[in-house]
């Protein structure tokens, strides 16, 4: 895929100042601010964000009313109308204002760059919860063909931190709206992603949230649960783990390595289509 250039965030599309012009067809050419109806404006289809907390809400429509709307929203023209990328917070305070217009930069963009765009807002401004996050990422992966990488340099991430945001699509519904809400952190969903079963995983989540446990206190209820059924991370053979970790820097995902009286087996995860082609690519690379 061609090296894309939205890693700059959104500077790419904004300019640093804008020309105020009379005509609304030059404005949507040269990408000036301009006073858009609300009632002309409709909201995204690619918005990660699926939840708005009322609070924060609250407090922006506060600031606006007192203020007035400081930073414009990014717009493009589609079908007649216009499609927010980005500021869809504003826009609905503004909305709940009543408020007839609001300042807007109109740019032309595609799909794929208004999914990029409204994710790098709201990545940037560190406000979308991790489950939206790995929605988003899910969808550039299923429904634009991106790989990991090509994610993570636009979002200016590494690619491990993009795999494991990934990894909580594997947790149980219930969990993913906890993390969702903010009732547990990635970090908790991260030691309870340890656990194979989803009954094992829902127990110690509720475990987390009764007890008020910290992160390694779920990590050492997660291996306690692991002991069950197989041998500790502890008491495994030191060279087995040894060889867990260098495959895991090697391939960029998790490893597990377990013995059997005769041999053992290898399991090697991965997280999409791509994702699985970036693996054998790899692995017939070392071959």
């Amino acid at each position: 895929m061609e090296k894309r250039v939205l890693g700059r965030g959104l500077s790419a599309l904004i300019p640093e100042k804008t020309i105020e012009k009379t005509q609304d067809t030059e404005e949507r050419q040269h990408g000036g601010v301009i006073n858009i109806p609300i009632d002309k404006i409709k909201v995204n289809k690619f918005q990660p964000r699926k939840d708005f907390d009322k609070d924060t809400l609250k407090d922006l429509t506060s600031s606006i009313k007192e203020k007035g709307l400081i930073q414009p929203v990014l717009v493009r023209y589609k079908d007649n109308a216009y499609e927010l990328i980005a500021g869809e917070r504003r826009f609905r305070a503004a909305k709940m204002l009543d408020l007839k217009e609001i300042p807007a930069i109109v740019k032309n963009v595609s799909d794929l760059d208004s999914l990029e765009l409204s994710i790098i807002e709201n990545v940037q401004r560190e406000d979308l919860n991790p489950i939206d996050q790995a929605k988003a990422y899910k969808r550039l992966l299923d429904e634009f063909n991106m790989t990991q990488e090509n994610i993570a340099e636009a979002i200016g991430k590494d690619r491990a931190t993009i795999a494991n945001i990934l990894r909580l699509l594997k947790l149980p519904q219930k969990i993913q709206e906890y993390v969702s809400r903010g009732t547990i952190s990635m970090g908790h969903a991260r030691a309870i992603l340890g656990l194979s079963s989803d009954t094992d995983q829902s127990r110690l989540c509720t475990k987390v949230i009764k007890n008020d446990l910290s992160v390694r206190d779920t990590e050492r209820y997660a291996k306690k649960i692991q002991s069950g059924t197989k041998k500790t991370i502890s008491e495994k053979d030191p060279n087995l783990i040894d060889i867990e970790e260098a495959l895991k820097e090697m391939l960029g995902t998790k490893v597990t390595i377990s013995r059997s009286r005769k041999g053992g087996k290898i399991e090697i995860e991965f997280y999409s289509e791509q994702d699985l082609e970036r693996l054998l690519t790899l692995l017939k690379t070392k071959s």
